[in-house]
């Protein structure tokens, strides 16, 4: 298990054990937690009160994750404090196969009807992709926020592009006509993108794992314990991101202190999800158009481009002790109706195999069209791999992508087989 901050995790630890001693008072509740996000309080709110209404017996207390520097930190510490809620509906992909391994969730698999329901929902690929080592589902996949390029489509008008460059090469060159009219009084204020230039793992969840599940049709960096991602996508991938960072393309500097610079027209793409869609109808200037677009692949790229998911999945702790009332209410919030209410709600998108065929979702898909590219993205994404210590293994994918791609202290292959070199030592420990 990872090591936080002693200090963080005690006085994190101090509050929900309080938090969980006055919940065990009133044991005829079921605990649920979900997202802290203003949108997600209102979706759960919701789900909450109908079932409420309608289930006397079998009632559901709900609050948010509580506060701290991330919800996968407080998670850790109500399992270290042994106060878990019941169900809590905001898990990364990514950590649940630590918490498995650990006893601290339940099998859903062993619940009645199980998989039937899942099955109905999901096609087997997802399911396979959740199903941990030992052969048990811990989880169950909820929803998604595909990352795609929003791209600034007046910026590709002005130098003759009327589509999203698709391919590497030809990023490249809109790069390049980009950057030939951006220079004010000598000093260049504009780029065809930008990523945050920050070591931080989770930052890669956002520009070199989407862009090397597109490479690579969806390849996995870890399987069956084994690093795997020591291949030419991933090097294709920082070379890729190398060379934007080489030639001016993107910048160094960091610009997340300005005034937004999408929408500012200092940047004509963005890796990013759905969520972006209510920022920039709310924040766009007056004339500012946009679209999404899939993300770049190499040239010569068969097939869809894949792309990560930002997954965020159901799962029951072993905490819990009315585990059949706490299967039916998760049922409720993946039901069809359930579905529709997270999309309506959150302009999050549900990861079910009728998202672009179901009548229900296509309505609001067709009221909703900014929302279409990712809901057909949907059958073209990938959560994490099933690996306990793959936080870690993006914190080396991090350190090397940086010394490679932002600073070019060394070559991309270089750089990815010192990264699997971490990442193998990692999973020794």
């Amino acid at each position: 298990m990872r090591i936080y901050p002693l200090i963080t995790l005690a006085v994190v630890s101090c509050f929900l054990i309080s938090c969980g001693d006055q919940n065990k008072a009133d044991q005829q509740y079921l605990i649920y937690w979900a997202s802290n996000n203003t949108d997600e309080i209102t979706f759960a709110g919701k789900i909450v009160n109908q079932w409420n209404n309608s289930n006397p017996v079998s009632k559901v207390s709900f609050q948010p994750v509580p506060e701290g520097q991330s919800s996968e930190e407080v998670i850790l510490a109500a399992v270290v404090g042994n106060t878990t809620p019941d169900i809590y509906s905001n898990m990364w992909q990514g950590d649940v196969e630590l918490y498995a391994r650990a006893g601290k969730l339940v099998p859903l698999d062993t619940l009645p009807g199980f998989m039937k329901f899942i099955s109905e929902r999901c096609d087997s690929s997802v399911i396979k992709e959740v199903t941990s080592r030992d052969g048990h589902i811990y989880q169950i996949p909820w929803k998604i926020n595909p990352i795609m390029l929003i791209c600034n489509d007046n910026m590709f008008r002005s130098i003759g592009w009327q589509a999203p460059p698709k391919t590497y090469s030809e990023f490249l060159k809109a790069a390049a006509e980009i950057k030939s009219t951006a220079y004010v009084n000598g000093y260049l204020n504009k780029w065809i993108g930008y990523c945050e230039v920050i070591e931080t793992w989770w930052q890669r969840l956002f520009d070199f794992y989407p862009l090397y599940l597109a490479a690579s049709g969806g390849a996995n960096l870890i399987k069956d314990n084994k690093v795997v991602f020591n291949n030419k996508y991933a090097v294709a991938t920082f070379q890729f991101m190398k060379t934007l960072y080489d030639n001016g393309y993107f910048p160094r500097e960091r610009l997340s202190a300005r005034q937004d610079p999408f929408l500012s027209s200092n940047i004509a793409v963005r890796f990013t999800g759905p969520w972006e869609i209510v920022h920039a109808e709310k924040f766009k200037p007056p004339g500012f158009e946009y679209s999404f677009s899939p993300l770049p692949v190499p040239d010569n790229h068969k097939g869809a481009a894949f792309t990560y998911g930002d997954t965020k999945n159901i799962i029951m702790f072993t905490t819990c002790k009315n585990r059949l009332a706490a299967w039916d209410f998760i049922k409720s919030i993946i039901s069809e109706k359930g579905d529709y209410l997270l999309l309506k709600t959150t302009n999050q998108l549900p990861r079910r195999k009728d998202l672009t065929s179901n009548p229900l979702f296509l309505n609001y898909l067709n009221d909703n069209p900014k929302m279409k590219p990712f809901a057909e993205q949907s059958k073209f994404v990938r959560g994490p791999d099933i690996c306990p210590v793959l936080m870690e293994i993006f914190n080396a994918i991090s350190r090397e992508y940086e010394a490679c791609a932002v600073y070019g202290k060394k070559t991309p292959e270089q750089a990815v087989s010192d990264a699997a070199k971490s990442a193998e030592l990692i999973l020794l420990q």
